[in-house]
């Protein structure tokens, strides 16, 4: 007896399916588990019939998910004008869900569908090997039906995979460009790793993540740059500086040399700016699928400026602010291992004031360090910033500081000042009598 479709996916509405293929259009481990089972004749609408059979045709001869590009070259092979209109129509309405927060939930639901209806379809089947006795055949198809839609990666197998685990591509790394990074990181960051960058305030971390990106970019990396706090074509400038090595001062003075230079590049750069805590490390995931369906290309490196300013996905009333960005942290691993890209990121030390110390807003008004919340933009050595978190007190020891005015600066000693001929010292690494440090007046 061939197995029959007792139930559809009408039940869900046409919204829920197109969500279906969205959830699997973004998702390759995803398809792998279902395409054995998905019957594709479950879907009540024929442009939705269309574009999964496309999908799984492709992903069966190719390997891999078909992009916009793919499905536009299809497309025109449809013969029937008013199928062709609504595959068009629907195929829009699937991108634009692409990005919808609630895939996860989608996915689930949909391999719970499938999974019942073969197991439906198991005991529909099984009921004329009942009456012939066939028990072992009965077994056999309720087993085969209780294993449909499992996990198909079981691991590495230790003994039989010795070559692979030896191999120079078991861990294929992007390296850092700097050298004697790249030899302690075993040549570079790997598929599904995090690496952080930190350094305090005004130390230049973004621009080691410029650095990062534009590097990858010179090996035929593909990167996405997300930005937090600078604005996309601020940070598309830094790009061009390490590009070209012109101050960035002096980089809009050399617009056709840096045009020259860019066409070189075989990698491309997605720059893409969010306010802080808009965010979540989810959303970033969400956002690189959208570009490599979009754009047809694989993402393979992603800069994040920088972590301490995203949004946690669960937020927990009773985390104290530590406990919150260890979760961010490990949500943004976790997205790093489910695109199997390597992520770099930023994390700011130095937080060495002393509660008293006065600071100056944008409005003029000067308030005591104790009295600063998030979004206050104050003074820096940098120009006016916006606080971005306020981190627990901690007590550390403190210095005092006299400078000939006969005005006084407390600090810790891993405090980072601005000198003359633009070096920052800290009483750790060498501040002294006689250093002139730039002040506001």
């Amino acid at each position: 007896m061939a197995p029959v479709i007792i139930d559809n996916l009408k039940k869900f509405g046409l919204d829920f399916q197109s969500k279906i293929i969205a959830g699997i259009l973004s998702d390759r481990s995803f398809l792998e588990r279902i395409i054995d089972i998905v019957d594709v004749s479950s879907f009540e609408n024929e442009s939705h019939q269309w574009i999964l059979k496309e999908i799984m045709s492709y992903f069966i001869s190719y390997k891999e998910l078909p992009t916009m590009q793919v499905f536009k070259v299809r497309v025109d092979t449809i013969s029937n004008d008013m199928l062709k209109a609504s595959v068009v129509d629907h195929l829009k309405l699937v991108y634009l869900k692409l990005t919808e927060t609630d895939l996860v939930f989608v996915r689930e639901q949909f391999l719970e569908f499938c999974k019942n209806q073969k197991l439906k379809n198991a005991i529909l089947e099984s009921v004329d090997h009942l009456k012939t006795g066939e028990y072992d055949r009965i077994k056999v198809l309720v087993d085969n039906a209780m294993k449909a839609g499992a996990e198909r990666n079981l691991g590495h197998d230790y003994k039989t995979e010795v070559d692979i685990r030896m191999s120079q591509m078991c861990r294929a790394t992007i390296p850092t460009g700097f050298d004697a990074v790249d030899a302690l990181m075993d040549g570079g960051l790997g598929p599904g790793e995090l690496g952080v960058v930190v350094a305090p305030a005004g130390a230049g971390k973004s621009w080691v993540l410029a650095a990062l990106g534009s590097g990858a970019m010179k090996l035929a990396k593909n990167v996405a740059h997300f930005t937090l706090e600078l604005n996309e074509n601020y940070v598309g400038l830094r790009y061009d500086c390490c590009f070209t090595h012109f101050d960035f001062q002096d980089i809009r003075n050399h617009v056709d040399e840096v045009k020259e230079k860019v066409k070189q590049i075989p990698g491309r750069l997605k720059v893409k700016y969010f306010p802080l805590k808009s965010v979540s490390a989810q959303s970033l995931k969400y956002h690189i699928e959208r570009i490599q369906m979009i754009e047809g290309i694989k993402i393979d490196l992603a800069v994040v400026d920088y972590a301490d300013i995203l949004r946690p996905i669960e937020k927990d009333k009773n985390a104290n602010s530590y406990s919150e960005m260890g979760g961010i942290y490990e949500e943004l691993r976790a997205v790093a291992g489910e695109l199997q890209i390597p992520i770099w990121t930023a994390s700011q030390t130095n937080r060495c004031f002393s509660l008293n110390t006065i600071i100056q807003l944008d409005t003029n008004e000067k308030i005591p360090a104790s009295q600063l919340k998030v979004g206050d933009n104050v003074l820096t050595h940098d120009g006016y910033r916006a606080v971005t978190k306020i981190f627990p007190i901690e007590n550390k020891p403190t210095y005092r500081i006299k400078l000939k005015s006969g005005k006084y600066i407390d600090c810790t000693c891993e405090h980072r000042f601005p000198t003359l001929y633009g070096q920052y010292k800290s009483i750790q690494t060498g501040l002294s009598v006689g250093d002139k440090l730039f002040t506001k007046k």
